[in-house]
């Protein structure tokens, strides 16, 4: 090799090398300024015992007089903590909100707990022992959830277990029944798959009553292809700074992530594919709420299916009760329209604590965001 071309290459070396420790410094102020604490509020990241297992919390919030809201992730075994701080903040105003990666996933993976069998009851354990940490932590008489996807699921069983515990619940892509969930959208599928063989073959291979991992890699494919995928409007903040300046991830947090991602959702294929998941989660016939009732759905909704959300609506008893319909929106939700969302939580926020009508109901039971 010419001496010429060794000079190019150690230039060419010592250039990245400057770029990269460049992005580093910039990366590293990025974080040191998201993780400020806010003047008489809250940014504690941690991992506590729960049931048997270490899971990671973020607490952040302004003002710790506020009520607090625990955020419940979708999937299962989905934690959006690597990016969703963004999002979860706009909420902090009127709420100190609680991010949970919950069991061994995200955060809170660990190898030793690859071999634990997920159920219902193990699941509802965790949540029970969560609030209970939380209720004490923060003194509070009560706290309220927010469930996403899966996470409604979660919430929704937790609210009608544990209802002591809990003074709103707030679902978003609410959850009614995974089954009869799967068997709508395989009818929806054939709908948009009419003149279309190439996605009518792939329609022909799901198989609603086996939630394999095939399964659904097939189903988003399918999303994909007719367009009703997540993030398919792409998102109102940056992605790639969300990741980049994330204050509770460290480079190796985030390669330590995509790194056991398979090993954790090996698990959580099991899961989704037994009747723990399916049967014992389901809200058919579970529709008697002892705290105020919220929902947010998309009108293009179709991994939890809108159709089914708003009719399970109609039958919830509540003390207060009220439906959001975000227009032109699949599952993405905060993700997408995180701005429009956030109105929607602080409007939520309004009607527990500002505005009542005399039936003790919030004004517009029905709301359409445009």
């Amino acid at each position: 090799m010419s001496t010429i071309v060794k000079k190019i290459l150690k230039c060419f070396g010592i250039f990245i090398i400057s770029i990269l420790a460049l992005i580093e410094i910039v990366r590293t102020i990025g974080r040191m300024v998201n993780n400020r604490t806010p003047d008489g509020g809250i940014n504690e990241s941690r991992m506590i015992d729960i049931n048997g297992s270490k899971q990671w919390i973020n607490i952040y919030g302004k003002n710790l007089n506020n009520p607090v809201l625990l955020y419940l992730h979708g999937g299962p075994g989905g934690p959006t903590s690597i990016y969703d701080y963004i999002v979860t903040r706009k909420w902090s105003d009127v709420y100190t909100v609680v991010s949970w990666d919950q069991r061994n996933c995200g955060k809170s993976y660990s190898e030793s707990q690859n071999n634990i069998t997920l159920t219902h009851d193990l699941f509802m354990q965790d949540g029970k022992e969560m609030t209970e940490f939380l209720l004490k932590h923060l003194n509070k008489d009560k706290i309220s959830l927010l469930g996403y996807s899966w996470g409604t699921y979660f919430g929704s069983n937790l609210v009608l277990t544990y209802p002591d515990y809990y003074e709103t619940y707030i679902g978003a892509g609410q959850l009614i029944d995974v089954i009869a969930c799967e068997v709508a959208f395989k009818e929806e599928a054939t709908k948009w798959a009419k003149d279309d063989p190439e996605g009518q073959k792939l329609v022909d291979k799901i198989t609603p009553k086996n939630l394999t991992e095939e399964y659904f890699n097939i189903r988003d494919e399918i999303l994909k292809r007719y367009h009703y995928n997540i993030l398919e409007g792409g998102t109102d903040y940056s992605i790639l700074s969300s990741f980049l300046f994330n204050p509770y991830y460290t480079l190796f947090d985030i390669f330590s992530y995509f790194k056991n991602l398979k090993n954790w959702m090996e698990g959580y294929f099991k899961f989704t594919d037994s009747e723990e998941f399916t049967k014992k989660f389901s809200l058919l016939n579970h529709t008697d709420y002892k705290v105020p009732y919220y929902n947010i759905i998309g009108d293009k909704d179709y991994q939890t299916n809108h159709n089914q959300a708003e009719e399970y609506f109609k039958l919830v008893k509540a003390p207060r009760k009220k439906l959001y319909i975000m227009k032109d929106m699949n599952h993405s939700y905060f993700f997408e329209r995180s701005e429009e969302f956030s109105d929607i939580i602080n409007d939520i926020y309004k009607s527990e604590y500002q505005s009542y009508d005399e039936n003790n109901t919030p004004t517009n039971t029905t709301t359409l965001n445009n």
